[in-house]
């Protein structure tokens, strides 16, 4: 139900959108989120957004770096990546859930997930 894409291989520095997109049913109203999983580390959080009133949440890692946003009419969500470092390297993962809490920030409390983008930072 959740379609992650705009993954890629880029440079130190450089910048990436992440676009994930909703079928058979709206995330309108749902909180979303954005995780990412680096090989040998637990899945970790990225960057939240609201469904009421659009407030974000970020991780420090990627704080002043990453923006999330949201397109309700087009049922989507976006990562907009600048100065990307070797270390956001990782699989990025969109989620949805039902509602939202002050655990926006763990991986469990999300019902939706989409399959995940690669995005590679070389050095």
């Amino acid at each position: 139900q959740l379609q992650a894409s705009g993954g890629g291989l880029v440079q130190a520095g450089g910048s990436l959108r992440l676009s994930c997109a909703a079928s058979e049913r709206t995330f309108s109203g749902y909180p979303m989120a954005w995780f990412r999983q680096a090989p040998g580390k637990e899945r970790e959080f990225v960057a939240a957004i609201r469904e009421s009133n659009g407030a974000t949440r970020y991780s420090a890692s990627v704080k002043g770096r990453f923006t999330i946003s949201r397109d309700s009419a087009k049922n989507a969500v976006s990562l907009n990546m600048s100065s990307l470092k070797p270390e956001d390297t990782a699989l990025y993962y969109c989620a949805a859930r039902t509602y939202w809490s002050t655990h926006y920030y763990s991986p469990t409390e999300y019902a939706y997930w989409g399959q995940g983008t690669q995005v590679t930072v070389s050095s």
